[in-house]
């Protein structure tokens, strides 16, 4: 016999916000177990995207701005962002909601326990803990990598490392009504690098330094290219380092395991959420939940697969990744064309998935074609004669 209804395996943005669409969509009669091998308290991340209009998480939004600045080759300039907004939510902040929100929620319970693998078994899902413990449910969304993925032949494996510092400078040094979407006046090497400024007020901003690459950085590279952008681009030479934040975010067109079996289903990064060309995850994960949750609602079985039109987008990404894996040209051009040539709502729902086949026709013609034509050819060569 089945503890729950649904398990749900990993506590992070995906978990906790699966846990908080099903209830959204209606499901509060189902029992819902939330695993996680700790508590999740410290504000260890960011998350920004961009929206139009309130988001279900708005509550949590601590800063939002409706321009952005680009600073790229040959081309910069503050972009009217017109329906959309550029929001930061703070994993602490996000935390915090969802725990005081699953307070007030009886079919929801929360356990901590270190899950090392989850089974079908019959009409039912086991999640095994360390300790010997199990827990039964009828479905299960896991957001855990248990290991590592094999590399596939043909597929891109790039990664996007970061290092950020919320500083506080004595004197004025930012415009808290501008965010500094990608700034490209840092040296580019071989790779794609560029900061990024979201101010808090005119003396506070978290200030990160980005980059995209096969390899990541020893420690000590990052502090010193974090360092010099802020002296030697934004020129403020007195700051105080407040808080202090840094990640890896896989970029590969390579599939996820996302249908494990009828009832185990991977979710969030674990099945296929990050954006393989930006990296962004956040909107992915509301998008994933929402389908979920609608389909458990009506009484079907989650489809989490994207409808045929929506997987040109797959296509694009992998292109992009093959531009940048293998030289064509540079991840700074690239994002310059882009921003340059159309508008920013343009490149915004492009990104978000959202265009029409003619949107997608312009942006195809703004950037460089004759790369984007050889990668082309090179990622559908692959597809077939794999």
């Amino acid at each position: 016999m089945s503890d729950v209804d649904i398990l749900i395996v990993g506590a992070g943005a995906a978990g906790l916000s699966l846990a908080y669409h099903l209830n959204q969509a209606g499901l509060t009669h189902k029992h819902i177990l939330l695993i996680d091998h700790a508590p999740k308290t410290a504000n260890d991340r960011t998350w920004c995207f961009w929206e139009r209009g309130a988001g279900v998480f708005e509550p949590v939004v601590c800063r939002h701005w409706d321009r952005v600045a680009f600073y790229g080759q040959a081309y910069s300039g503050v972009l009217d962002m017109a329906s959309y907004r550029y929001k930061m939510i703070r994993a602490g902040d996000f935390y915090q909601f969802m725990s005081d929100w699953l307070s007030t929620q009886p079919n929801i319970a929360r356990v901590i326990a270190d899950v090392t693998g989850i089974i079908e078994d019959g009409e039912q899902v086991i999640v095994r803990a360390a300790d010997g413990r199990t827990f039964r449910g009828q479905q299960a969304f896991n957001s855990i990598q248990f290991k590592a993925q094999p590399k596939r032949p043909g597929k891109h494996y790039l990664l996007q490392h970061f290092l950020g510092w919320v500083i506080y400078t004595p004197s004025d040094a930012f415009d808290p009504g501008v965010a500094t979407l990608m700034d490209f006046r840092v040296e580019q090497a071989t790779d794609t690098r560029f900061a990024y400024v979201l101010p808090f007020d005119e003396h506070t901003a978290l200030v990160e330094y980005t980059v995209f690459s096969r390899e990541l950085w020893p420690d000590a590279s990052y502090r010193a290219a974090l360092e010099a952008y802020i002296r030697g681009v934004l020129h403020i030479e007195r700051f105080e380092e407040q808080h202090e934040e840094s990640g890896v975010i896989p970029m590969t067109d390579a599939p996820y395991p996302v249908q494990l079996s009828a009832r185990v289903i991977n979710i969030g990064t674990a099945g296929g959420c990050t954006k393989p060309s930006t990296g962004y995850t956040f909107q992915r994960i509301q998008r994933q939940s929402r389908q979920i949750a609608r389909a458990l609602a009506i009484g079907c079985s989650p489809n989490v697969k994207s409808a045929w039109p929506q997987r040109r987008y797959a296509l694009f990404d992998s292109v992009f990744l093959n531009v940048l894996d293998k030289g064509r040209s540079t991840g700074k051009r690239v994002f310059t064309d882009l921003f340059q040539h159309n508008p920013p709502q343009r490149v915004f729902r492009f990104l978000d998935e959202d265009t029409t086949l003619a949107e997608d026709i312009a942006i195809m013609g703004s950037v460089n074609v004759p790369a984007f034509l050889a990668a082309t050819a090179d990622v559908i060569k692959g597809r077939v004669w794999r």
